[in-house]
């Protein structure tokens, strides 16, 4: 016997339960159907368990995508604020950290257990902790197997995320599904990841653990936040976000010293001759890195020993530091995927197929990814509501 929806949404995490909310509330019967024995696992983990859910300088700009202006009409019509007001509506109290970005006062789980009543205000039913063993088109209705059962609808929403975390049971399933009905895929590669260093850098890697604040800077693209060595290269908040502009093969500039002025050095000659670089280094930095920097800048002696010119230079490197990383962490330790179902593919108005009637894309699947600090939540809610209100 197959049972008979509205729509299909594969996928009970952000984007998908949002989808499922909206849809239902609109008097559409609605499934759905994931394959973990819990929703939302993804928003459980993040932000150290507190969900980073929003961030109130949510525009077009920090996202990512072939077409950079895909995003702009679903961020448009629900927006960080139309979010926020929803949690508040829930009472859930929330802070925000840097940079705009919102988190919970308590847990993750009252963002969860929110959409899941959301949900159930529209009466859609969620399945889980069932694999989908086939999914197939005819007549103008979707259907999909699962379990011991099969569903059949007039709309599919394919929200299954990207293969970011496999830990957590993300898959490539949403891009095999979009080339099942002859959808582009942008190639998939990891966003928001840890760089490794090589060769003569691995010297670096002895500063595990030590953090700084910092400019990370790729081509045109800077962020200004926290740089942390680890014990196989670059991570933190600045390397996961320059990490996303970043190919293989490009340099990664770092200033370790981004409120200094360019004649910082030379100044402190001026005003304390007899110190030494590491230990004028070290007023400023970690004492660690103080100290591998002063090294490779081999200036020995006090301040007063070297020529003006010899501390510009230094202060230039220091400003403008060149890393070489050899690759990534992966998907493993990915945030988030870049690329994925292309955007040419897709209505921006409501993320529908464009070749393929009541086929749908939302969430991490489809090509746009946004910056660290609750960006790619914000596009899970608003590209949900999105197909949500066009269902």
């Amino acid at each position: 016997m197959t049972d008979q929806y509205d729509a299909i949404i594969l996928g009970a995490g952000g984007a998908g339960l949002m989808c499922a909310a909206i849809a239902g509330q609109r008097g559409k019967r609605v499934l759905v159907i994931d394959h973990a024995e819990a929703a939302g696992k993804k928003i459980l983990i993040s932000g150290g368990g507190r969900c980073n859910f929003t961030n109130i300088h949510t525009a077009p700009d920090r996202y990512l995508s072939a077409n950079k202006h895909f995003m702009k009409s679903a961020l448009g019509r629900y927006t960080a604020a139309d979010f926020i007001a929803l949690v508040e509506q829930y009472g859930i109290a929330y802070h925000e950290k840097a940079l705009g970005q919102l988190f919970c006062d308590g847990s993750a789980r009252q963002i969860v257990a929110m959409l899941l009543e959301e949900c159930a205000k529209g009466r859609a039913e969620i399945a889980l902790g069932d694999a989908i063993t086939d999914i197939a088109h005819a007549d103008a209705q979707y259907r999909v197997t699962f379990g011991a059962r099969t569903a059949s609808a007039p709309a599919l929403i394919i929200a299954t995320g990207g293969p970011s975390i496999p830990k957590m049971g993300a898959t490539g399933f949403a891009y095999d599904l979009a080339r099942k009905f002859g959808m582009k895929v942008v190639e998939p590669r990891p966003a928001l990841v840890p760089l490794t260093l090589g060769g003569d850098e691995t010297l670096f890697r002895d500063l595990s653990g030590v953090s700084a604040d910092v400019i990370a800077r790729c081509g045109k693209t800077a962020f200004r936040e926290a740089a942390l060595f680890t014990h196989r290269g670059l991570s933190g908040p600045a390397i996961l976000q320059i990490s996303s502009y970043w190919r293989h093969g490009q340099p990664i500039g770092i200033d370790f010293l981004p409120s200094n002025s360019a004649d910082w050095l030379v100044e402190a000659k001026r005003l304390k001759p007899r110190a030494t670089l590491r230990s004028t280094l070290a007023s400023a930095l970690p004492d660690r890195l103080a100290e591998t920097l002063s090294e490779r800048l081999a200036l020995p002696g006090d301040l007063a020993s070297q020529t003006d010119k010899a501390l510009q230079a230094a202060t230039q490197r220091l400003a403008a530091w060149q890393f070489h990383p050899n690759g990534t962490e992966g998907l493993a330790k990915a945030e988030v995927t870049l690329g994925g179902i292309s955007t040419a593919e897709l209505s921006s108005q409501t993320m529908e197929s464009r070749t393929s009637p009541g086929l749908f894309a939302i969430g991490e699947a489809v090509d746009v990814t946004g910056w660290l600090g609750g960006y790619n939540f914000q596009w899970a809610w608003s590209s949900g509501w999105a197909a949500g209100q066009a269902l």
